[in-house]
């Protein structure tokens, strides 16, 4: 890879984070079948998973961050991430219904908010594959902050938070409907995209990428599973 083509250094008040060992090279920007025109062909990345970041994350990080732990101690044995300005904690999925709502009601933290709720599927971090991801925002403060819990396909289960944050129940609905996570407690966990008969999620990595071929002023596409090899 170039010099042009290497990751930015981080920004002032940016911590160092600490990546894992690689799980997958990828090369250009589809990572097969055939080439492409946007320039990137020539690139080849090891993809890893990232690990830990370390204080300072500067202001007003520190603080939510210090708070956290203070007000939740078991906070202090979990992974924490920061990364382009924006930090997330990692929280254990037995634990996050007291996280969330101490979180919301503590006076210094004071997220009243959830923004959203989505899903992502990591076929290589073995015992952990499905994370959920909550982006939580305190009107009273004027700042975010992201929690994100993991769970295993064999056991895809994570507590509900729409006790605590009411508008959390599509976004649940939709993680579950793309995703397969099972959000334990929620009111009324239904598919919110797909019909209700339809098997799978597909959104999860390993999900077949089928479609139908398109007709469109006279030019044919074919469907995304006979376009490319997508990974």
């Amino acid at each position: 890879m170039s010099e042009t083509n290497l990751p930015a250094e981080p920004e002032h008040g940016d911590s160092e984070i600490t990546p894992t060992s690689g799980f997958a090279t990828k090369r250009g920007m589809w990572s097969g079948g055939p080439g492409d025109t946007s320039g990137y062909g020539g690139i080849q990345r090891t993809l890893e998973m990232p690990g830990q970041s370390s204080q300072p994350f500067g202001d007003p990080f520190d603080a939510i961050y210090d708070r956290a732990r203070e007000v939740i101690p078991s906070l202090q044995r979990n992974r924490v991430l920061f990364d382009r300005g924006e930090l997330t904690i990692f929280v254990d999925r037995a634990e996050l219904a007291a996280v969330v709502a101490t979180f919301r009601d503590d006076a210094f933290l004071r997220f009243e908010v959830c923004m959203s709720v989505s899903g992502v599927h990591y076929p290589q971090d073995t015992g952990a594959e499905l994370h959920v991801v909550y982006d939580l925002m305190s009107f009273t403060h004027n700042r975010r902050v992201r929690l994100e819990v993991t769970c295993p396909e064999s056991d895809p289960h994570i507590q509900s938070v729409v006790a605590t944050y009411p508008m959390a129940d599509w976004h649940e609905r939709e993680t579950w409907d793309m995703f397969g996570v099972i959000f334990d407690g929620h009111p009324a966990l239904t598919r919110i995209l797909m019909p209700d008969d339809w098997a799978g999620h597909p959104q999860r990595k390993d999900y077949p990428l089928g479609g139908v071929d398109v007709e469109y002023k006279g030019a044919w596409v074919p469907s995304p599973d006979n376009r490319r090899t997508y990974s």
